[in-house]
């Protein structure tokens, strides 16, 4: 049974207006639900990427811009980053000129990106495109503002494997964490974030939507257990 709509505009809305509410304690949440490893998640996402230098990255829901400023601290490389919640883009800002980082982050909506075609070397999205209203129309934007050749990843959590870590994954997600969410914000995201995880699709059917959006290729990469998963799509050179 689900308590939250997992597609359209309500979705949209309700998002946008979630993530504008826990954007204060966003990135303390983040390190303490998670025991940290979140951070570990992310290096080895990006490591995945294998990025070069002098090219360009656009990171879809980047939130506070951890990502961004993860990867800029290993690559030069021009990083934009998007996000639908005007607060989560106001904290990234912040932090930008608190390091006195070039780092462009601005408002938007992944699944109409206000860029042209083919202008990003790389396109980021890390555990933002379970939030995502529609898939196939985000998906088809990712493509078309990716170069020929370009690079698609996402970091998403996946539904464990293991059905020993499957059981502790669902109780912590579904009693614990939304327990510990409550004590610092009035929002219900953390009542959304196990739900939503729920009804995300298979590994599978999100390497069949990449495909289908115009990649000629598309892999996963399991993380702790399958507990997150790292896609990657490839768009072909031509």
């Amino acid at each position: 049974m689900s308590n939250f709509t997992h597609s359209g505009n309500e979705k949209k809305k309700f998002v946008q207006e979630m993530f504008d509410d826990i954007s204060s304690h966003y990135d303390f949440l983040n390190h303490f639900l998670s025991l940290g490893i979140d951070i570990f998640w992310r290096k080895k996402f990006i490591k995945k990427m294998n990025l070069s230098n002098n090219t360009s990255l656009l990171d879809v829901a980047c939130g506070t811009g951890d990502v961004c400023f993860e990867i800029q601290k290993k690559y030069n490389i021009s990083i934009t980053g998007l996000d639908l919640s005007k607060n989560m883009i106001t904290l990234a800002n912040k932090k930008a000129q608190q390091n006195n980082n070039q780092i462009k982050f601005i408002h938007g909506d992944g699944e109409n990106l206000p860029f042209n075609d083919n202008t990003f070397d790389y396109l980021t999205i890390s555990y933002g495109f379970r939030n995502i209203s529609n898939y196939e129309k985000a998906l088809n934007e990712f493509y078309r503002v990716l170069k020929p050749g370009g690079k698609l990843g996402i970091l998403e959590f996946s539904k464990p494997k293991s059905k020993i870590i499957g059981r502790l994954f669902r109780f912590y997600f579904h009693h614990i964490l939304p327990k510990i969410g409550n004590f610092f914000s009035k929002s219900n995201a953390y009542q959304y974030l196990p739900e939503s995880v729920d009804f995300f699709p298979t590994r599978n059917d999100i390497c069949e939507k990449i495909i289908s959006s115009g990649f000629n290729k598309a892999d996963f990469t399991d993380l702790t257990f399958g507990i997150s998963s790292i896609f990657i799509g490839y768009k072909n050179n031509v």
